[in-house]
């Protein structure tokens, strides 16, 4: 049974986004972080004093070469430092530390405006993990953490939609199972869920088996109903009162076909579908003899067309196709039997003005009826849902040649 149609959801979409936007908060945390922690780093002034300090220091002692390259050799030596030493026409003078590896500073040497030189610092030592690394690694663990903390909040949301959806297409035993570790509130809605599925479960079986059971207890008198048209038939001598009798006799007729067909919705909501090996074709040679139609009408494949299905269901099936054709298609023309891949389908011709447009698939929803029937319009949509319950499907259209419609029911064919 379906309560409504099924809604597909994409897996992981709540996860994605939770873990997006945990992202999204880490990177702009760490980047605020970043700037609160420059603003309070080296800053201009810092390397302004730096620059001075060492312009000074070195004007002091420019002109004389030995005291001036023991200043630059302690520079490097206690600062990790290369230090370069230059003239006022860029002639290197001297040169203390190892490889440069990032500039630092370029400080330009005078005195008495005098031009004396230039003094370049470069970081000599080996290059470590740049002074962001902490925050790269900071984000990349919280991201990771972000990632478990999303699929941890989104899997029993997950869990809860997946028996809603369940539930809202007829699967009524399905059960949400979240575990304690997920927190209360989830295990409280998940227990709440399982008892409303749970009632609702309860009520519709209380509901077919009601269904089941009146329809029983209704076909008992009407067996003795048509046991006593029969008596009263043999007695009564009127011809007017023999025709009300075979009128009382065919509304009989309808209520146990009415009947019938309650049963077998009732077979099919209790998932009650006893599968067997059938004969496609003695079965179609069955359902006509019952009808009442010559079995020359079947057409079917040379060979045995076997299928697995409820022999009960499927005889019911073909037997409301021949009875529509019968009621209200002016009586059955033929009823093939064929065998389209991975299918074997019942197909019966009618004689009758054939369908209306949209009728093709109008016909088989519950309670549809067209201008000229009297049924409550159940015997063709009972097919459709026998088919289904099958792995089938049901078809109807207009004969090519204009002679009538055609309706179909297949059933899915489980290769032997």
């Amino acid at each position: 049974m379906r309560f409504g149609p099924r809604h597909h959801h994409r897996p992981g979409t709540l996860r994605r986004r939770l873990f997006v936007w945990f992202g999204v908060a880490i990177g702009v945390t760490a980047l605020i972080s970043s700037l609160i922690f420059g603003s309070f780093g080296p800053g201009i002034s810092t390397y302004d004093h730096a620059r001075v300090f060492i312009s000074e220091q070195f004007a002091a002692s420019w002109n004389e070469p030995a005291r001036r390259d023991a200043l630059a050799e302690s520079i490097a030596r206690h600062f990790g430092m290369r230090v370069e030493l230059t003239d006022d026409a860029g002639i290197p003078l001297a040169t203390y530390g190892g490889k440069c590896r990032r500039k630092v500073l370029a400080v330009p040497i005078a005195t008495g405006g005098k031009a004396l030189g230039e003094v370049r610092l470069c970081d000599a030592r080996r290059l470590g993990p740049p002074m962001f690394a902490p925050f790269i690694v900071a984000v990349v663990v919280l991201w990771g953490a972000s990632g478990a903390v999303a699929r941890r909040i989104s899997r029993p949301l997950a869990e809860l939609a997946r028996v809603a959806s369940d539930i809202g297409n007829g699967q009524l035993g399905s059960r949400v199972r979240i575990a304690h570790r997920y927190g209360m509130e989830f295990s409280v809605v998940g227990q709440v869920m399982n008892e409303m599925a749970s009632r609702i479960e309860k009520q519709l079986a209380d509901q077919r088996a009601l269904l089941a059971t009146v329809s029983h207890e209704i076909r008992t008198p009407l067996s003795r109903m048509r046991l006593l048209i029969e008596f009263a038939r043999g007695k009564v001598g009127d011809a007017a009162a023999v025709s009300e009798l075979d009128q009382l006799e065919r509304e009989i007729a309808e209520i146990d076909v009415l009947v019938s067909d309650l049963l077998a919705s009732s077979r099919i909501d209790f998932s009650a579908v006893n599968k067997t090996r059938l004969d496609a074709g003695a079965l179609a040679r069955t359902v006509l003899e019952r009808a009442g139609v010559e079995t020359s009408r079947l057409s079917q494949p040379s060979t045995a067309t076997m299928f697995e299905g409820d022999a009960t269901l499927v005889v019911r099936a073909v037997q409301n196709l021949v009875d529509n054709a019968q009621r209200h298609g002016g009586g059955v023309d033929a009823l093939r039997v064929e065998a389209p891949p991975g299918f074997v389908c019942f197909v019966v011709e009618d004689r009758g003005k054939g369908l209306e447009p949209g009728d093709e698939t109008r016909i088989f929803e519950p309670f549809y009826r067209r201008s000229e029937q009297g049924s409550l319009g159940l015997g063709l949509s009972l097919v459709k849902r026998i088919a289904e319950a099958h792995g089938g499907h049901v078809y109807a259209k207009n004969r090519t040649d204009g002679s009538g419609a055609q309706v179909a029911v297949a059933f899915a064919r489980t290769s032997s």
